[in-house]
């Protein structure tokens, strides 16, 4: 039975330990879904990360990574200081992302469709984001890029995977466009699934590429920015076309 908590008098919210192979989704799914249906409401503060890794069983920094993605979500606020912590975000697109993620998963579409819609929503992003970056969202690249380069090492293929895409999600972020990081979250949630099916690449380009993405980007250079996405883009549909890279899904 829930446990009323003394300041506010709902119940106190209790999570079940995640399943160490699964931790990561599962954090994420297990907090969106009391968000969605009401047990977590706009405004209210999660427990801290000691006390959420106590309850999921997990370290503090798979939890902390799940929390960073909620935040890039538009899911969760972190807030820094003496009063702060995570918080539910007080206006959340997620259901809208949900359903356009499932309209776009029943469209018959190839291979190709994503990786150009991909490619040229990100140019858009960039463009947009040049002009108006700040050095923080710069470090939050830098960082994601970093996060990168150790899941590679560690080959922690498909968190990588998901790491490098949140790249794009923290770059939407920087453009101040909410339209376009509906759009592009969305978009994120396809591919990704598509990513799990063609089978993750198990080599270190993508951090390659994102550090000549991110010297053009704190260069403020669009032309260098787009050259390499496109670059990037190329070689990536070819790989997953040929299917011969590591991890990649082998036809029967």
């Amino acid at each position: 039975m829930a446990v009323k908590q003394a300041t506010t008098g709902k119940p106190a919210v209790v999570f079940r330990p995640a399943r160490p192979r699964r931790a990561f989704e599962e954090i994420i799914g297990q907090i969106k879904a009391m968000i969605e249906d009401g047990t977590l409401s706009p405004g209210d503060r999660l427990p801290s990360e000691r006390a959420l890794a106590e309850q999921f069983a997990v370290s503090r920094n798979t939890v902390r990574e799940a929390l960073r993605m909620l935040e890039i979500a538009g899911l969760v606020q972190l807030k820094r200081g003496a009063t702060g912590g995570s918080f539910v975000s007080a206006a959340s697109s997620s259901l809208t992302a949900d359903t356009l993620s499932s309209a776009l998963g029943l469209t018959d579409f190839s291979l190709a469709n994503i990786v150009e819609t991909l490619r040229d929503l990100s140019s858009i992003t960039a463009s947009t984001a040049i002009e108006r970056m700040s050095d923080e969202d710069l470090d939050k690249l830098e960082d994601n890029v970093r996060r990168c380069a150790e899941l590679t090492e560690a080959g922690e293929w498909d968190e990588k995977m998901r790491v490098s895409l949140e790249f794009y999600a923290i770059m939407a972020e920087a453009t101040e466009n909410p339209v376009l990081v509906l759009i592009v979250r969305t978009l994120l949630e396809v591919t990704e699934k598509l990513i799990l099916r063609v089978g993750v690449t198990h080599d270190d380009s993508i951090v390659r590429s994102r550090r000549a993405l991110l010297k053009a980007l704190r260069a403020r250079d669009s032309n260098a920015a787009l050259a390499e996405l496109a670059r990037h883009f190329a070689k990536l549909h070819k790989m997953w076309l040929s299917g011969s890279y590591t991890g990649g899904r082998q036809e029967s």
